[in-house]
């Protein structure tokens, strides 16, 4: 491993070079992020799991930005270019944007304006302009009049081409256009003529502008789902006057005819190249830190959600409400099996409520029902309201829980192989239910970004979003372990070292032997390795073990 990655690492994240290296050494080694922040503290410092997934993140990036300098140095060197001090400026560069920078010039051209002006032998005119000193410039280009190039003018012109390119990939101009971006960009949305009954939600947007730097990353994410889906035209442009001036200042020389040549040159190149492909990078750029703070929220709001409070192993009725269709109830034991379903029809139109006050107060008497569980979706509160005013023979517990995602899981692949003799509505009712027995169990079953708990949740980059929910719920299920006995095939998938393979080989191998009675038993499931047992042990509890260690978070090496 390149040291001088390490030393970046620390400088840009805080921590110790000794602490970054243990930490990727053990990344590099298959060791997953909830083991190093448990098992794993005297090697690292103490990092905890988020400093470990900040240092995984910023690593793979500096090593994208490795193969990123590889292929750059290559192509460079393919063209007869590659110099030792622009492989050295290469080589000692790590901000991606400096470096797309160097290699601008060097880059394989599309057929620009510019690149028909060099083949017609322009370029020796275009560096007389440049240089400004000599004012009989028609005399020079006449030299350059040719079948292709009829005129001094169209000489002229073309010259103009080649400068304009140049100062678009001159590092200074660039990064001079980019501060000005910074001081004074301002995120302009405008509808589109003939779009404003279609695109009625983004109204706030018809007519809208504000500085970037302090717009907020909801407005950005707006703006950017209406403008791809045809209704908003958006823009960031920054303060166009200053910006000409800044330019002017680096290459204006004089006064003179070929000082207005570049001039031009220069305007030309601002609105045609500099400022389109700067206004890209900070559309990009906006769009990333939008998208890092709504998937930040999105995390921690699923993250709580993982954590609620589980009400235990209770025996539970749990209601799924509607209006015409029913009420949907199931009844489940105390580690949430199904015992029985029914619909009840409390509500209009069919208002029975005597009929389903009979039916709720004889199921709860008949199943020990300990907690009743509503969803919190369509007649919901009309449901919760007619349950507490029943009366019944023991007292019984009323929780309102959310059912978002509940109905994806019931026509998921998941809920049909749990319960393939049951419709979708039974299996709704029965998720809601468990969400109360233990809220992480039953959640983990369902893709996290349907469990409607963020904003423009489809807006954001996927990958992105698919990375950190996944490290959210492997956080939250290594956080508090699980019981290898009991533990679904989902929830072991997220326990750290395993994964869905041998998730299932665990489950189909306590279904042939039974309840382990030691940790030490996994080691005979298919697959189990000493690596993965290793990065799984500490994280799986046996109630009643042999070994009393083995239903706490001492792992086994200890």
């Amino acid at each position: 491993m390149n040291t001088s990655i390490y030393k970046l690492l620390s400088q840009s994240l805080g921590f110790a070079e000794k602490q970054i290296e243990k930490t990727i050494e053990l990344l590099d080694s298959g060791a997953t992020i909830p083991f190093i922040s448990r098992y794993r503290k005297e090697a690292t410092g103490s990092l905890d799991e988020v400093q470990i997934g900040n240092i995984k993140e910023a690593y793979d990036k500096l090593c994208e930005t490795e193969k990123r300098k590889k292929f750059i140095i290559s192509t460079i060197e393919e063209q007869g270019k590659l110099s030792e001090e622009l492989k050295q400026r290469i080589d000692s560069c790590w901000d991606i944007t400096e470096l797309e920078d160097i290699y601008l010039p060097y880059k394989p051209r599309r057929r620009t304006r510019a690149e028909i002006a060099r083949e017609h032998g322009l370029e020796s005119l275009a560096k007389i302009i440049m240089a400004q000193k000599s004012e009989k410039i028609k005399t020079s280009a006449a030299r350059f009049v040719t079948p292709e190039i009829p005129d001094e003018q169209t000489a002229v012109e073309g010259a103009c081409d080649i400068i304009a390119e140049w100062v678009s990939e001159n590092e200074r101009a660039r990064n001079t256009i980019r501060r000005c971006f910074e001081h004074s960009a301002v995120v302009h949305a405008k509808v589109i003529k003939g779009k404003e009954t279609e695109g009625d939600k983004y109204r706030d947007y018809f007519e809208w502008s504000e500085p970037l730097r302090r717009c907020a990353s909801h407005k950005i994410l707006a703006v950017r789902r209406g403008e791809n889906e045809g209704i908003l035209r958006v823009s960031i442009t920054p303060d166009d006057d200053t910006a000409i001036e800044r330019l002017q200042q680096i290459f204006i020389k004089g006064s003179g005819e070929t000082s207005n040549l570049v001039d031009k040159a220069i305007k030309d190149s601002y609105k045609r190249l500099l400022r389109p492909s700067i206004e890209s990078e900070f559309a990009a750029a906006s769009k990333e830190k939008a998208d890092n703070e709504a998937i930040r929220i999105f995390a921690e709001n699923v993250r709580q959600l993982l954590l609620a409070p589980p009400l235990g192993q209770k025996r539970v009725l749990a209601i799924d409400p509607g209006f015409r269709t029913g009420c949907k109830v199931v009844c489940l034991d105390a580690q949430g099996n199904l015992l029985h379903n029914e619909t009840i029809y409390p509500h209009p139109p069919r208002q029975d409520s005597a009929g389903a006050a009979r039916k709720l107060t004889q199921l709860v008497e008949s199943y020990k029902i300990e907690a009743i569980a509503i969803g919190n979706g369509t007649a919901g509160r009309e449901t919760e309201q007619f349950v507490t005013n029943l009366r019944y023979d023991r007292k019984i517990q009323v929780f309102v829980v959310s059912e978002s995602g509940a109905s994806i899981y019931s026509a998921s692949k998941v809920a049909r192989e749990e319960f393939p003799e049951h419709d979708v509505t039974v299996r709704g009712a029965v998720s809601i239910g468990r969400r109360l027995i233990d809220p992480l169990a039953e959640l983990v079953k369902i893709d996290p970004k349907s469990i409607g708990v963020g904003q423009y949740q489809h807006d954001v980059d996927q990958t992105k979003l698919k990375k950190s929910l996944d490290r959210t719920i492997e956080f939250c299920v290594n956080s508090v372990g699980v019981n290898v006995n009991t533990a679904s095939k989902h929830l072991l998938t997220y326990i750290s070292g395993l994964g869905p393979q041998l998730a299932q080989n665990i489950v189909d191998y306590r279904k042939e032997n039974g309840d382990f009675a030691r940790r030490t038993d996994l080691l005979k499931v298919p697959r189990m390795g000493a690596k993965a047992f290793e990065q799984a042990a500490g994280f799986l509890r046996i109630p009643h073990a042999q070994n009393p260690l083995d239903n706490s978070a001492v792992h086994p090496e200890r």
